[in-house]
């Protein structure tokens, strides 16, 4: 999907942030990147087709936002092998988060 066919702005994800399933407490991988509607996990499993989850990871801090754990409903859109042998790309959408954790993000995506 071209940059130009997405709905939210996008912000890479500068240094390493773990996410982690909530449900089982195993990490799943680190983002690639983040928009305030989803994001792109890089793992080295595939995840599961069409599969929901519930995740948490630390967003990183920005000039005016502090560090802090995001929690997350978020449901699989696509998956792949990604260039580097035996790792995966995964693209979620953000299917439940709190007004706080939203606007925290949103203000973080927006310093980017």
């Amino acid at each position: 999907m071209s940059a130009e066919n997405r709905r939210s702005k996008r912000r890479a994800v500068e240094s390493v942030v773990q996410v982690t399933n909530t449900m089982t407490e195993s990490s799943m991988g680190r983002i690639g990147n983040l928009s305030i509607d989803g994001l792109m996990l890089i793992s080295s499993s595939p995840v599961r087709e069409d599969a929901l989850y519930q995740v948490s990871f630390m967003l990183p801090p920005g000039p005016g936002t502090p560090e802090r754990t995001i929690e997350i409903g978020i449901h699989e859109q696509w998956s792949e092998p990604a260039n580097v042998a035996g790792h995966y790309w995964a693209g979620f959408r953000i299917i439940d988060i709190s007004p706080a954790d939203r606007a925290a993000l949103k203000a973080w995506i927006d310093e980017g």
